[in-house]
């Protein structure tokens, strides 16, 4: 399993923690969301330096 994976997954069961009802389902998704880009930067597949316009090449 990969930081990516590890990270959507670690995202998802916080999120699922939180509360109950459709807040649960918007929490659940808006963690999950910030696991995955977490696990893709801690894999190398995201860089987000050149997200935010702070490229390497400058």
């Amino acid at each position: 399993m990969n930081a990516t994976q590890t990270g959507i997954l670690a995202g998802l069961i916080l999120g699922l923690a939180a509360t109950q009802g459709f807040t649960a389902f918007l929490v659940t998704f808006a963690v999950g969301i910030i696991g995955l880009v977490v696990g893709r930067v801690l894999d190398g597949e995201l860089d987000l330096g050149d997200m935010f316009g702070k490229g390497r090449d400058k």
